[in-house]
């Protein structure tokens, strides 16, 4: 951990000033990223705004991992530009980056048997030898709390579930605090209790300002919790807007080759996207 925090000490970092609801956060303007000379994204022009809950979604191959690697400036455009905070990523050093954003990668990987806590702490490095240092053990508590991962503070991260050890690494990332979270498939390897409570808290982080980009499979929590969603296919957007104009049984259909339904909740309204059998 102090090692860690050794790469962000002593560096002139200014933190981010809170904005107004709506303004956007990052941006992809026509980003066309390849990987070995392949086009993997072509053209694509997305935005995140503060106080929403934008998900990317797709069949396998979309691009959204790829997508959200590069709108977190971990991936380099070949064309276009992503801009975070109003200006361009490329332009941002990286100890200013983790101060703007925070990345979820789908696989959280740990060399050394550090405690959960421990873990969950390197999430504060960026904030060492800033005023906000003080919030550290505070955003730490409530970001374990989030996350149901208390109980396990003092466990070895090597020793959990992969369920376990997905909450421990989102809570690593909420713990960061910045206004600008990416998470690629946070979901993916949790149970339907916590697929519910990741959502929850991408909500409830939104409705305090920041932005959340979110990588989903599960379109039925795509529609429940996002205000908007982009849908990839074969590297390009091919709809974006709010789950009620975007989802239809036909786009869907096409989109993911696979007959679909979408249809309202009996009680709620809510959409429920399943698959057709006929």
């Amino acid at each position: 951990m102090g090692v860690i925090r050794s790469l962000f000490a002593g560096r002139t970092r200014t933190p981010p000033a809170p904005v107004p609801p709506g303004t956007v956060l990052v941006a992809a303007e026509g980003l066309t990223v390849r990987l070995g000379g392949h086009p993997v994204l072509s053209g694509i022009d997305v935005a995140a705004r503060a106080g929403e809950v934008l998900a990317l979604v797709g069949p396998n191959g979309a691009g959204k991992s790829t997508l959200l690697a590069a709108l977190a400036a971990d991936r380099a455009p070949a064309e276009g530009t992503v801009r975070i905070a109003g200006r361009s990523a490329a332009d941002w050093t990286a100890a200013e980056l983790a101060l703007r954003r925070a990345v979820l990668p789908q696989s959280a990987t740990v060399s050394f048997p550090f405690p959960v806590a421990e873990v969950v702490r390197m999430g504060r490095a960026p904030w060492a030898g800033t005023a906000r240092e003080a919030e550290d053990d505070a955003a730490v508590a409530a970001a374990m709390a989030a996350t149901e991962v208390t109980a396990f503070a003092g466990r070895p991260f090597s020793g959990l579930s992969g369920g376990e050890r997905a909450r421990v690494a989102l809570a690593r990332v909420l713990a960061q605090r910045t206004p600008l979270l990416l998470l690629d498939e946070p979901t993916a390897a949790l149970d339907l209790r916590h697929q519910e409570l990741v959502l929850r808290v991408c909500r409830e982080r939104a409705a305090r300002g920041d932005a959340v980009v979110v990588v989903l499979h599960d379109l039925g929590l795509a529609a429940a919790y996002a205000d908007r969603v982009a849908v990839l296919r074969g590297g390009r957007l091919v709809a974006e807007g709010a789950p009620g104009e975007v989802f239809t049984d036909a786009a869907l259909s096409e989109v993911y080759r696979q007959p679909v339904e979408v249809l309202p909740h009996p009680r709620t309204g809510a959409l429920l996207v399943v698959p057709r059998r006929d």
